[in-house]
């Protein structure tokens, strides 16, 4: 019977214990709940009683992602010329690197020597103005003639070659500009034209009036596009391979011409804009239609 009775005893013998016992018991959850208030007080808030909603945060968020990273630009302030490096992978990389269209392999030697025995003024004009199956300034005509030189540089140096890097000019002063539009105002009202006759305007009119030639698009192609699409080098689709123009007929002229005009980069190789011609937007228009006639 003692063993039953100890085994039931309460824990709390003393009225101190008793005491004890109930304040813990109404202190301790106050205390938790004191505890988890702060915790919750301290997160960052994103709603009402935060900073999310103030013009500068709300500024933040709505600012488009395109300007990190970059800044503002003047359109009229002097270029920033590119290193050759920087040219060599975004233009030259794409053949350069595998030896597409019989281009030399950045590295290898053997296949720049007698390139670079030209010397480099042949070389830089080659690029400038494009050679064989090269086109001019890789197909790139916004480049300066200063960038070229120095990706050409870049390449022919990595490859066995020593050539100098390319000296730049530095920009015309404006001294004598005013003296300079003076003579220019002065020759502008001494060349001024009198006013036409009324045969003169009817000549206007009727050449205004009168439909443009239209564009041979086989001199065109002949010109600035028969070097890849003629032979199918550098992974462009050879004229008359039916197969291979195929699904870019089905792709619509929109289309075709948008990747000819601004350039393409594709799987099996790159396409620079306008071939690297000089040619208009409708002369290239016009070089695609005869591919896509011929190709059919």
């Amino acid at each position: 019977m003692s063993d039953a009775h100890n085994e039931h005893e309460s824990l709390i013998k003393t009225p101190k214990q008793l005491v004890a016992a109930v304040v813990a018991a109404f202190v301790i959850p106050i205390v938790c709940i004191v505890l988890l208030v702060q915790y919750v007080a301290n997160e960052e808030k994103s709603g009402a009683g935060s900073d999310s909603q103030t013009p500068e945060a709300v500024a933040a968020r709505l600012r488009p992602v395109a300007d990190v990273g970059f800044t503002f630009r003047d359109a009229n302030a002097p270029k920033q010329l590119q290193a050759g490096d920087v040219v060599y992978k975004a233009v030259c990389a794409a053949c350069h690197d595998s030896g597409a269209a019989g281009a030399p392999k950045t590295g290898d030697a053997g296949a720049w020597s007698a390139r670079i025995s030209q010397g480099q003024a042949t070389l830089v004009e080659h690029a400038i103005k494009g050679i064989r199956a090269m086109p001019a300034k890789g197909g790139n005509p916004d480049l300066d003639d200063v960038e070229v030189e120095r990706a050409v540089v870049f390449m022919a140096n990595q490859s066995g070659g020593k050539l100098k890097e390319p000296a730049v000019k530095a920009p015309a002063t404006a001294q004598g500009a005013p003296a300079a539009t003076e003579a220019g105002a002065q020759t502008a009202s001494a060349s001024a034209p009198v006013a036409s006759s009324p045969t003169q305007q009817q000549q206007a009119v009727a050449a205004a009036t009168q439909p443009e030639a239209k564009v041979d698009g086989k001199k065109v192609f002949d010109a600035s596009c028969a070097a890849c699409h003629g032979t199918g080098v550098a992974g462009a689709p050879k004229i008359g391979d039916k197969a291979n123009w195929e699904p870019r007929i089905k792709q619509g002229n929109a289309t075709l011409y948008e990747h000819a005009i601004k350039g393409f980069q594709g799987k099996a190789g790159m396409m620079p804009p306008k071939g690297g011609s000089a040619a208009s937007d409708e002369e290239v228009k016009a070089a695609v239609d005869y591919m896509v006639a011929g190709s059919k």
